[in-house]
């Protein structure tokens, strides 16, 4: 039987801000997924992202217990990650260097998509089987111009929804009968965290380090807030709670102690003023950052596609589409793409028709070519 021919099973681990969604595959047949919410008061209990590592691989091994699944059964595990050097895009082995730098967030972010190199790999030690990760959420192929800032060694890096937002892109191109390296778009993956970037002809070439407290404010996330008056928070309060205000207690979690969008949704479908304010300055934040990118782009849009799981609002789409459809042709993909990409991009890997990166270790960009900055 050729490698084309044998039927591989793949679990696909992806970590979000308040969920981890498994699904198993037989090559490209789904043989059932889940997304396990995590409110986040109850992540909060962990002091630090990695703490989390426990508590996450036992969900996982409790479900395949529920489903009858075997983890000895399966041939390879895929994570959704981050936190590490910065890497190109595409597949990639995770070896021990790749996880021990997304332990130690080397790349600086701790988001939890890192959590899905972590989780994989320590399946892939138990079970003896190999491990792969697809554009992780530090993927670099930002333009000199996204990243400098007015501080002199302080420098714009790529910390996004990548993962979901190439394969969204490469979906939309499809359907337009074009290849996504021949288009321009804009992707809003809005969720629990949010980030908005541009596509310049198959490369993400600017876009919000939405972990890092840039952008809109999200369900987990505090988005921008002025310099001066998040110190001024710092001075009474710390640094410590002002990082985790950004990644993990912000937004919803502290305007309403849950980060459960539904039930933020019910409230203002309830009419309650305060849900409706929250809610719509989210919403106008996005806008404002798709009027960003539409100007990195220079106006040439082929499309602004909406993506993550908060797109199962429609009054999102409505928002968004009053204050930005002149812009171009508004799409919208629910939910999102990555378990599928995830699984896909490996079983080219195992079918030998294409081959895995090795991690480097080394960020893709280390300063400006002859210039100081």
């Amino acid at each position: 039987m050729s490698e084309s021919e044998k039927v591989f099973r793949l679990l696909v681990i992806n970590p979000g801000s308040t969920s981890t969604k498994v699904s198993l595959f037989d090559n490209e047949k789904l043989l059932f997924e889940h997304s396990l919410f995590h409110d986040a008061p109850v992540l909060l209990k962990f002091p630090h992202v990695n703490d989390q590592m426990p508590f996450r691989y036992g969900v996982i091994m409790d479900m395949l217990k529920e489903e009858g699944i075997d983890p000895k059964s399966i041939d390879v595990f895929v994570g959704r990650g981050g936190s590490a050097c910065t890497q190109p895009g595409g597949v990639t082995v995770i070896d021990e260097k790749l996880y021990d730098d997304t332990v130690a967030a080397v790349g600086g972010s701790e988001h939890p998509a890192k959590l899905g190199v972590m989780l994989a790999w320590q399946f892939s030690k138990e079970f003896g089987k190999p491990s792969y990760t697809l554009n992780p959420t530090n993927v670099d192929e930002y333009s000199d111009l996204a990243r400098l800032t007015g501080i002199k060694g302080v420098y714009r890096v790529s910390h996004s929804h990548v993962l979901n937002q190439k394969a969204v892109a490469e979906a939309h191109a499809k359907k337009l009968g074009k290849k996504y390296e021949d288009c321009n778009f804009i992707v809003a993956h809005i969720d629990g965290g949010i980030t908005v970037s541009a596509h310049d002809h198959g490369r993400m070439v600017d876009g919000n380090m939405g972990a890092d407290g840039e952008g809109a404010f999200t369900p987990t996330r505090i988005g921008s807030v002025p310099v001066l008056s998040m110190l001024e928070y710092v001075e009474k309060h710390s640094v410590k709670e002002a990082k985790l205000l950004c990644a993990r207690s912000g937004g919803f979690v502290s305007l309403f102690g849950t980060s459960d969008s539904d039930k933020i949704h019910a409230l203002v479908e309830a009419g309650d003023k305060k849900a409706s304010l929250v809610w719509n300055t989210m919403i106008y934040q996005v806008c404002k950052m798709i009027g960003e990118m539409s100007a990195v782009l220079c106006g040439k849009v082929d499309g602004i596609l909406l993506t993550g799981g908060l797109m199962r609002f429609n009054d999102v789409k409505e928002w968004i589409e009053k204050r930005c459809g002149f812009i171009a042709p508004i799409s919208v993909y629910p939910g999102e793409m990555e378990q599928e990409a995830l699984a896909y991009a490996a079983l080219d890997v195992l079918r030998g028709e294409k081959t895995a990166m090795k991690y480097s270790g080394k960020n893709v960009w280390d300063g400006f070519e002859g210039i100081d900055l």
